[in-house]
């Protein structure tokens, strides 16, 4: 029997109910299936994030060292080995097996104790963010991925009934970013995007140095994918905040669409808050979201 840890099934039965309550009631099952399928064994604890199992295991016939990623199937996770297939382990993890019914992916075995968080000077290590985004953004989404256009269109009709139960302050940051997303909507973008690219997506690999895992893959405008980088290990000052923008847009080219874009993610993030209920949103993000509107104006 693997071991599912209570972290996991807590956050399941938070963020996906009564389906994510039967994705951890079958985890054993299911991994028992793909172990046996696959012809893996299991080689060392279970590891998990908010919505993830992973089992590091080898392939019982020559010993190759993987990890058999076990998740709930929704419309982030299921374009994730679309989008593996896409890069082919240039800058991201590479795909060995999927299972489509599922969701479960057999994935290249990288260095979970050496994630990019080790490396203690934050310019270095956002300078491997940067190095690995450029290349991921560089490659076309594939037809039939989740589109930022249509992303675009829902926030921007949540957004009056959103900063109804906002304080001023905060509503008019959301309206100030659903501004700035009208601009660019109707040009979305058709880069294949990783959406969730910071220091704890990033794992030091054999074959490459870093490697990124957990993409949620969608197509758009790498502007939409600069927002995790900006506000890991945040620092309030000005000064860094347009440091780590400058560094990071001059791989989108046009700085201006990135700002907007940037200014989407705020805005994506500001509807979620909302909707969870929170009182307000993010301090940080609203911090880059004035930085970045004063550059922009």
């Amino acid at each position: 029997m693997i071991h599912v840890p209570e972290e996991l099934a807590a956050s399941q039965a938070k963020y996906n109910g009564e389906a994510g309550r039967a994705f951890i009631a079958a985890l054993p099952e299911t991994a028992e299936e793909f172990l046996g399928r696959w012809g893996l064994r299991v080689t060392g604890p279970s590891m998990y994030g908010v919505a993830s199992l992973v089992l590091p295991v080898e392939r019982a016939a020559d010993g190759t060292r993987a990890a058999l990623k076990l998740q709930n199937l929704d419309e982030e996770t299921e374009g994730e080995p679309v989008g593996l297939r896409v890069w082919d382990g240039a800058g991201a993890v590479r795909l060995l097996d999927h299972d489509a019914g599922t969701g479960t992916m057999l994935l290249e075995r990288l260095d979970e104790a050496r994630p990019l968080t080790s490396v203690t000077d934050t310019r270095e290590a956002l300078g491997v963010v940067a190095g690995l985004l450029a290349r991921l953004v560089a490659v076309p989404a594939p037809p039939g991925l989740r589109g930022l256009g249509d992303i675009a269109a829902g926030m921007l009709a949540d957004v009056p009934g959103a900063a109804e139960r906002l304080g001023p302050d905060d509503a008019a940051v959301l309206r100030d970013c659903a501004a700035a997303v009208r601009e660019v909507a109707g040009e979305p973008g058709d880069r294949l995007l990783h959406w969730d690219l910071h220091l704890g997506n990033v794992l030091a690999g054999e074959r490459e140095p870093w490697l990124a895992i957990d993409p949620k893959p969608l197509a758009g405008d790498p502007g939409f994918d600069l927002l995790p980088a900006l506000i890991d290990r945040f620092d309030p000052d000005p000064a860094d905040i347009l440091w780590r923008f400058d560094l990071l847009s001059e791989i989108v080219g046009d700085r201006r669409r990135a700002v907007a874009w940037t200014l989407g993610r705020v805005l994506q993030n500001g509807l979620w808050d909302v909707e969870d209920g929170e009182p307000g949103l993010d301090a940080e993000q609203v911090e880059v979201a004035r930085i970045l509107r004063a550059r922009r104006g």
